[in-house]
């Protein structure tokens, strides 16, 4: 379904950010996000803003890679570039393998997560937990670099915890390996997304390295995002949890960045529009039994906060065809557009 969405201002940024070849379009990124950061999303935050985003992360397990589930992670059939794929794992040689793959797939830049807290990630030494082994670390930067001929960039978290933030450590030792961009969230693995992302970190890994610096981390609005790329000098930010149920939030801090002014809150009908045209990408993408599933938790996300949501939610998660999910969130967004008339 093709969705017409209002625009915001553009203007060619000589300054725009680099990653090896590829120069986006905006600093603003969709960080990779487990479970939700499949192609229909990527190319819905891409259509509504973001200069990039990042795929959910690949197993570097080749045992792995024959699956439905990681043929999906690895699927970039007509997406926006630059397709970037990112990798997990703690094995050198089983990274550098998985970066050859999923570049043979079609991957234009590889990511490597060392910023996943979940347990089952850390539990094997993977993701944030190997913040913890520097040596590790630059033994697998330095095989993942050199497998691909293609730009590789890192996502980390501060640190293990707050006693220990290495976050700088670790993106020098990146910049001399021959990362070509680095994400930063603003937690340590120990904080996992509680209490506040800090950025004091990240100003003084920006100030550490001349690679560009992606900012991450409690970014919900316009108005964050500039005081973050403003306080660390980031080159761009990455919004993560923020665009769930919200992808529009990419245009309204472009938009705002360029102009210092407020794009108008989407009317119910076009969120009404990118939500059904988000449902059938789904539903094409994962066939019917999977997408509906898929589709109950982006249904909710965008409902919430609407009159009657919680209602909703309860009744069109029980549904088991595309048809009646359909149907039911057509009649929601009518009920919604007819007591904003009466309201009037």
């Amino acid at each position: 379904m093709a969705v017409r969405l209002n625009q915001p201002a553009r203007s060619e940024d000589p300054d725009a950010m680099k990653i090896g070849p590829h120069t986006l379009k905006n600093n603003l990124v969709l960080a990779p996000m487990a479970g939700v950061t499949d192609r229909p999303f990527r190319q819905l935050c891409k259509q509504l803003g973001a200069g990039m985003a990042v795929s959910e992360m690949v197993s570097s397990n080749s045992l792995l890679w024959g699956s439905e589930k990681t043929k999906r992670r690895a699927n970039h059939d007509g997406e926006v570039e630059p397709r970037n794929v990112q990798i997990a794992g703690a094995d050198p040689k089983m990274m550098a393998d998985a970066a050859r793959y999923n570049v043979d797939n079609g991957a234009q830049i590889i990511d490597i997560n060392m910023g996943c807290p979940a347990k089952k990630i850390c539990n094997v030494m993977a993701g944030s937990a190997l913040l913890c082994d520097e040596s590790l670390v630059g033994a697998i930067l330095e095989a993942v670099v050199g497998a691909v001929g293609v730009p590789v960039s890192l996502k980390i978290r501060t640190g293990w915890d707050k006693e220990h933030r290495n976050a700088v450590t670790i993106a020098r030792l990146a910049e001399q390996c021959g990362i070509q961009s680095l994400a930063v969230h603003g937690r340590t693995r120990a904080c996992y997304y509680q209490g506040e992302a800090e950025y004091d970190t990240i100003r003084a890994v920006k100030q550490s390295v001349s690679i560009p610096v992606i900012a991450n981390g409690d970014i919900t609005s316009p108005e964050k995002a500039r005081f973050v790329l403003d306080y660390t000098g980031a080159d761009a930010v990455m919004i993560g949890r923020a665009a769930q149920g919200r992808p529009w939030i990419f245009r309204e801090v472009e938009h705002y960045l360029a102009t210092g002014e407020h794009l108008a809150e989407p009317s119910v009908e076009e969120i009404r529009d990118i939500m059904l045209g988000h449902l059938h990408n789904l539903y094409e993408f994962y066939g019917e039994h999977t997408g509906v599933r898929i589709a109950r938790k982006h249904i909710s996300w965008y409902s919430k906060g609407q009159r009657g949501g919680a209602s909703f939610r309860h009744a069109v998660n029980r549904v088991e065809t595309k048809e009646q999910q359909l149907a039911m969130t057509q009649e929601f967004f009518a009920r919604l557009a007819h007591q904003e008339e009466l309201a009037a």
